[in-house]
């Protein structure tokens, strides 16, 4: 959160425990298989672990990388902490011993945005990234199993854009991924294919205003944050299509709409423009400027030869002998 808190809540009865105060804005958090802990990446690049058994407790520094972390993740055993950075490195740590390195998932172009572990498959990492990928790996190995460009999937008559991955969403029952875009705004859903070790697109959802977030509910109902409502959709036929005047859609528009002056504060567009590294060609500025100095010096030494010139041409003053 931008105010640097963490609030921590019972969900049965609702209750706020704890409002902790984090060193720095937070990117990502992630609880450990055991609910013991909770583990909160800033833009710094630390990870403080807070206790949830102790709701009062200050964090404790866990690790730490050289770059922002946009993401962590926690293997459903607790061995692993996943975290990954602005500079494209995932690395997979030991989490009762973070300075153990087990492997770095090094393969993407830009920042990573998204981890996701399927709990169906611990062995499996999905991450996503600004450079328009979704990647699985065997995480333990720090091995590319395969590589989705989304970029591949817009249709051929669009202009293919640069896409960041801004939410990855799993399905438990079904193996199915939801993957939230921000340019252009789409939600595709991917199937996860455990023997072959590959994602296979299923279908991709347009969004009809801006997405804000995705995920599944306990029924395998896809469910999406599309500007100011929310919009359910349901797997008929083998395609998914939107369900209108759901009960429980209507429940939760009204939760929305009755409190939109919180998200009227918030960004109208979610980007990650800030996030990709600039291109400089310091060479062509170089260049120039070394062609300048050329010419600077050539004109200066012309104009030297030129005096040296007018001054062995002038009469010499001499003697004169009467």
């Amino acid at each position: 959160m931008d105010n640097k808190q963490l609030l921590l809540f019972r969900t049965r009865p609702w209750e706020c425990l704890s409002v902790r105060t984090a060193l720095r804005r937070s990117t990502s958090l992630a609880i450990t298989g055991a609910e013991d802990r909770i583990l909160l990446a800033d833009k710094s690049g630390d990870v403080y672990s807070f206790s949830i058994s102790h709701p009062n407790s200050p964090g404790q520094l866990q690790l730490g990388h050289l770059s922002m972390l946009l993401a962590v993740a926690v293997s459903p055993d607790d061995r692993y902490i996943i975290t990954a950075d602005r500079d494209e490195k995932i690395r997979v740590s030991s989490l009762e011993h973070p300075y153990i390195i087990e492997a770095y998932c090094l393969g993407h172009h830009e920042f990573v945005s998204q981890l996701s572990i399927p709990p169906n498959h611990p062995q499996l990492l999905v991450s996503g990234s600004g450079d328009g990928t979704i990647r699985l790996w065997e995480y333990e190995k720090g091995s590319e199993l395969h590589c989705l460009d989304l970029s591949e999937l817009q249709p051929s008559r669009c202009e293919k854009n640069r896409c960041a991955v801004m939410r990855l969403a799993y399905c438990r029952g079904r193996d199915l991924f939801a993957v939230l875009c921000d340019s252009p705004s789409s939600v595709y859903v991917l199937e996860l294919d455990v023997e072959a070790e590959r994602l296979l697109h299923q279908q991709t959802i347009m969004v009809k205003q801006r997405a804000w977030d995705v995920t599944f509910d306990d029924c395998g109902g896809l469910w999406l944050l599309d500007g100011d409502r929310a919009v359910l959709y349901q797997q008929h036929e083998g395609r998914w299509q939107e369900i209108p005047d759901h009960p429980d859609q209507t429940k939760i528009n009204e939760v929305i709409h009755s409190n939109w002056p919180v998200f009227e504060g918030l960004p109208s567009v979610i980007s990650c423009r800030n996030l990709y590294k600039m291109n400089i060609d310091n060479m062509a500025e170089y260049r120039m400027k070394k062609e300048q100095r050329i010419d600077q010096r050539q004109k200066k030494r012309t104009s030297e030869f030129a005096a040296e010139s007018r001054d062995s041409k002038r009469p010499r003053m001499g003697a004169v002998k009467m």
